[in-house]
């Protein structure tokens, strides 16, 4: 984890190596193809922020580590996992600069290396000794598959809204956020009112989270992001900026060329991404990526100040300022 991380994290920066940790036992199976495949998904470590918002909403409580540890560390498990199946059905061959695991093995080996997190992940969380953060936790998967399965339906169509999309990127991004600060909640063992302010905190976090995302597929560096401008658009995905975009501009859209062409489609697609670095529709999608931060705060903003406190403050800041 990066300094800069590590102080994001405040008061519990050092606690974190006790996700990393746990994580590190995941990998440990007599199956040899299988424990070099979850070394390769497991190696980019990342910069772990849905269990340090575990650790943090806990800290505001009863800060028990065996419970809180777990829990954080099955919520970034089912995220990686999440991620190895998207990278199938996508059939992407990189993230974040490395190759994916389908591109290293075949997709059908892939999938089960996804199923077998899934299956670590949901083991983990049950060491938490609640059924209520157990019920959420798979509630969120769910939510979490029908934002993915929304998104793909909806590759290369124009026809759908901004509400939509909303919707959308709750169920696939928000919904883990929402369970990583509302189960430090609970296990924190705090009144339902701050278990609630944290799971609005929670998703409204995720949600700009996502946003920001979106906005810097369009404008981020390369390097860092570790794919191409514009990738979303390319694979048939219509983010905020290009919904904003076919909202505003809906004669002669660029987009709609694009999704249309039969020839030149990489002249359409440049021309595309070119025309939503150009208008108002990325500061427009930060605009509504500050609303949800601020509906972060104010959400938390009861809560007695304190070091935890401030962190999660600090995570909002991070979250619009963040260049990957």
């Amino acid at each position: 984890m990066s300094q800069a991380m590590t102080t994001l994290y405040g008061p519990v920066a050092e606690d974190m190596v006790l996700v990393e940790d746990l994580l590190e036992t995941v990998k440990q199976t007599d199956v040899g193809p299988l424990s070099r495949m979850l070394e390769h998904a497991l190696e980019a470590r990342g910069k772990r922020l849905r269990p340090a918002l575990v650790l943090l909403s806990g800290a505001l409580g009863n800060y028990d580590l065996n419970r809180l540890v777990p829990l954080g560390a099955a919520i970034e498990l089912l995220h990686t996992a999440s991620l190895v199946h998207d990278d199938v059905v996508d059939g992407a061959t990189s993230r974040r600069g490395r190759p994916t695991s389908n591109a290293i093995f075949d997709n059908a080996l892939t999938v089960l290396l996804g199923d077998y997190m899934f299956a670590n992940a949901a083991e983990m969380v049950t060491r938490t000794g609640s059924l209520e953060v157990t019920r959420l936790f798979a509630l969120a998967l769910m939510k979490m598959t029908s934002g993915e399965l929304d998104q793909d339906a909806a590759a290369f169509d124009v026809g759908h809204d901004v509400q939509q999309y909303l919707s959308r990127i709750g169920g696939k991004t928000a919904a883990l956020f929402a369970n990583a600060t509302e189960g430090g909640a609970i296990l924190g063992e705090m009144d339902r009112d701050t278990v609630a302010a944290l799971r609005v905190y929670g998703y409204s976090l995720g949600m700009a989270f996502q946003i920001v995302d979106d906005v810097l597929d369009f404008n981020g560096d390369e390097e860092l992001m570790g794919k191409p401008v514009g990738s979303d658009l390319r694979e048939g995905t219509v983010t905020l900026p290009g919904l904003l975009l076919l909202e505003r501009y809906p004669k002669d859209n660029p987009i709609k060329r694009f999704f249309t062409a039969k020839r030149d489609r990489e002249r359409h697609l440049q021309a595309a991404i070119t025309t939503v670095q150009d208008t108002e529709v990325l500061e427009s999608s930060m605009d509504m990526a500050r609303d949800y931060v601020r509906r972060a705060r104010e959400a938390i903003a009861p809560i007695p100040d304190g070091e935890a406190k401030r962190s999660l403050v600090e995570v909002t800041d991070y979250v619009l300022d963040r260049s990957s």
